[in-house]
């Protein structure tokens, strides 16, 4: 772990966004103890996959944004073609 706490502003939407999805899994398991049709844990699993999904790419691209801007610094225009490419790229995990 770090020495210094490592945060970004998109971190408390994050924390929350994962707390919504912890509360909505304890729901999910809820309805499979009580029996509840497949198809609605189904979709609800899909729903919990998609915040967590989405918590999983905003955290990924506020790091490009804020910790690989900081370590590469300044470049020339030509040489943040790839820089730039990466960042776009990364919003297709």
């Amino acid at each position: 772990m770090a020495e210094h706490p490592h945060t970004h502003a998109s971190h408390p939407d994050t924390v929350k966004r994962l707390k919504r999805a912890e509360g909505h899994l304890r729901g999910i398991i809820a309805m499979i103890e009580a029996g509840r049709p497949c198809l609605d844990v189904a979709q609800q699993l899909h729903a919990v996959e998609k915040a967590v999904g989405q918590a999983k790419r905003t955290l990924i691209q506020d790091h490009l944004d804020h910790c690989l801007e900081e370590a590469v610094g300044p470049l020339p225009r030509e040489q943040r073609q790839s820089i730039d490419e990466f960042k776009e790229i990364t919003k297709y995990l």
